[in-house]
């Protein structure tokens, strides 16, 4: 599922989803059904999946997102790309997170 992400692509929020952060946790509401892994399920970002998931904007490849999380971090690049292509993964197979037509 993973090998299909490229970090070269960009990729927004569904509009099946609503992202919310609320007293300082990130939540996903899905608000389509076959969204998830159930209806009616919320999903809350660990710190990790905060940081990455307010920096997917539809604009940005998972490359350049890795790069500003390196920086803001003072992590290993590796390490970020890992994280950051685990998470997109998850997204996408969840279908919360979508890939931008290039342009």
């Amino acid at each position: 599922m993973t090998s299909d992400i490229k970090l070269e692509q960009v990729y927004t929020i569904s509009e099946d989803v609503v992202v919310r952060e609320i007293e300082d946790e990130l939540i996903i509401v899905p608000i389509a059904s076959g969204i998830g892994d159930m209806e009616d399920e919320l999903y809350t970002m660990n710190e990790t999946g905060k940081a990455i998931l307010l920096k997917i904007d539809g604009e940005k490849s998972l490359a350049h997102i890795s790069q500003e999380l390196s920086q803001t971090y003072d992590a290993p690049i590796d390490q970020i790309q890992e994280d950051v292509l685990g998470l997109a993964g998850e997204l996408i197979k969840r279908r919360m997170l979508i890939k931008q037509p290039e342009h």
